[in-house]
């Protein structure tokens, strides 16, 4: 099953999973998954713990290979990426936001943003430029030369959005962005993230337990037994 329902932004699916399975062992996780997410499109994927989710992400997000089946983002068939290619693609196509923040505890919120860009390649310059603009846009632009030890929960996952958007990624992609928040931080936290899709024009898709997370979204499903159960 798929979930691609037409949607006025229309277009080509940034993401289309055919077939897609995938094994840890003994145990099979992913069963011939179809999944669909278009262009600007914002989509909650929902599961119980070991149901696959966080698998699917890491195949879209090009940190594993798919076993058996077809990954294509953007038009890229990640089965065809390799080295150089398949870093630069995790680079350029994905935004990528994790439950525990993933922020280097000796950089500040700036050289946080700053680092995904330079990792590109990008001048200094332009990225110090880009990484306060991201921090302003997060409302953290008062607090680019704190380090992630002085800052909130909520606080640091506003950088780690900031850095996830540094190298305008065409798609963002949310491991339980919200599960060490409070209720209020994770409700600024998933504005801020729906906000910043409509105006980066990024599709974004987000794996949540949590059912007012995936309310959240334009699209939600549920992995079971390896497979999509869209409600």
């Amino acid at each position: 099953m798929s979930v691609n329902r037409a949607r006025p932004w229309g277009g080509q699916p940034v993401v289309r999973l055919r077939g897609v399975c995938h094994r840890y062992g003994t145990v099979t996780v992913l069963d011939g998954l179809d999944l669909d997410l278009p262009a600007h499109g914002y989509l909650a994927l929902m599961g119980a713990s070991g149901a696959g989710k966080s698998t699917a992400l890491a195949l879209i997000g090009g940190l594993e290979r798919a076993q058996r089946g077809e990954v294509v983002v953007g038009g890229q068939d990640l089965d065809r990426l390799a080295g150089d290619a398949l870093a630069a693609y995790r680079r350029r196509t994905i935004g990528f936001v994790f439950q525990h923040f993933g922020l280097l505890e000796t950089l500040t919120a700036q050289e946080n943003v700053e680092l995904a860009m330079a990792l590109d390649g990008v001048g200094r310059e332009e990225r110090r430029s880009r990484a306060r603009e991201l921090l302003d846009a997060v409302r953290l632009g008062a607090r680019s030369s704190h380090r992630p030890s002085a800052l909130s929960g909520g606080e640091r996952q506003r950088v780690a959005i900031a850095r996830a958007l540094a190298n305008r990624p065409r798609l963002i992609l949310a491991d339980e962005p919200t599960g060490n928040l409070d209720a209020a931080a994770a409700g600024h936290v998933l504005d801020m993230l729906d906000e910043l899709r409509s105006e980066h024009g990024c599709s974004l898709l987000v794996v949540t337990h949590n059912p007012v997370v995936a309310r959240r979204a334009d699209e939600s499903c549920e992995l079971v037994d390896g497979k999509l159960r869209v409600p």
